[in-house]
């Protein structure tokens, strides 16, 4: 076993045939993560001392960052001791991930291809969540990530926004068998998407598709003052290919929140045209003056985090959530 020490000092054993992910998270450490596959990239770390072993590819490095040793704690174990130049956000979340038994309560649909599916849990085994974050829902041996879609609830429920997959086995189930009072697993809470203890002038969230659940659960906090930090301006840019996708309209009167509605398709009568990301640097909003929350596909991720940073935002505060396919 080597021992692995974090920025803050703290410090966790790990196996060689063991993620640094998976050691931290069973010592109750919470490193920043979202897919746990190596594709989404939020997992990064800089060795500072050590050596590390790959076990599994880590597709979403540039060569740059390699060279720099920026690794994936998703996807490296530690071969020697190590120290990683990594935020460790056990004292935000603050819980331990669980897997609990739920039901399907509800099944609405919201455009012709997302459905929303409300599950509750037993009354005595409540899930402990941090808005943004998202939970797996396991069905005999399939298992796949949802946001979460709501702010924590005085009745427990949950409520996911799912989208469908074309010949996807759980999309299958979702569209065309589930019914209420069904039987599923929960895993949860996982993912590191939620609001830090920070302030700055902007907050700016950046959505596409079904990107817009996590965020909604958000600014539920926020619209009940249970937000962290301290923001003068509220922004959301949420994207879609046509008006059909635009599902939802945000309705939080306490908030100073400006909503820009943004397709790729199609004309807007109420927003524009384009992508979020560039809605965004089109606006002027003082990106040295921000903090950014994005969650979409890979892609969206991707291009906002280059843009927005070539443009002034300082890279610790974009902070994102991609969608990542199960295939």
């Amino acid at each position: 076993m080597s021992i692995v020490k974090l920025s803050n000092s703290k410090v966790f054993s790990c196996g060689a045939e063991q993620t640094l992910l998976e050691a931290a998270r069973a010592q109750g450490i919470l490193l920043e993560h979202g897919c746990r596959t190596g594709r989404c990239g939020i997992c990064k770390a800089k060795v500072v001392t050590g050596t590390t072993s790959v076990l599994l590819d880590e597709g979403s490095l540039s060569q740059d960052e390699r060279d720099r040793e920026i690794i994936l704690t998703c996807c490296r174990a530690a071969v020697t001791d190590i120290e990683l130049d990594i935020e460790d956000l056990s004292e935000l979340a603050g819980f331990s991930v669980k897997t609990l038994p739920c039901r399907i309560d509800g099944l609405q649909m919201l455009s012709e291809d997302v459905l929303d599916v409300t599950l509750r849990l037993p009354p005595n085994s409540p899930l402990q969540y941090l808005p943004g974050q998202y939970v797996d829902i396991i069905k005999g041996s399939v298992r796949r990530s949802y946001s979460v879609a709501n702010a924590p609830r005085d009745d427990g429920k949950i409520t996911m926004q799912i989208r469908r997959v074309a010949n996807g086995e759980m999309s299958r189930y979702w569209f065309d068998e589930a019914k209420e009072n069904d039987l599923l697993r929960l895993e949860g809470a996982l993912g590191t998407f939620f609001l830090r203890q920070e302030s700055a002038r902007h907050l700016i969230f950046l959505a596409t598709g079904t990107g817009i659940a996590p965020i909604k659960a958000i600014l539920q906090q926020l619209a009940s003052s249970k937000g962290l930090g301290s923001y003068e301006n509220i922004h959301l840019y949420w994207g879609g290919r046509c008006e059909g996708d635009m599902y939802w309209v945000p309705d939080f009167p306490g908030l100073n929140l400006n909503y820009v509605q943004v397709l790729s398709r199609s004309a807007s009568s109420t927003g524009r045209m384009g992508y979020v990301q560039d809605a965004v640097i089109d606006s002027g909003i003082a990106l040295e003056a921000a903090v950014v929350y994005a969650c979409g596909s890979e892609k969206m991720i991707e291009s906002a985090r280059e843009t927005l940073i070539a443009s002034g935002l300082e890279p610790k505060r974009f902070h994102s959530d991609a969608f990542v396919s199960s295939n």
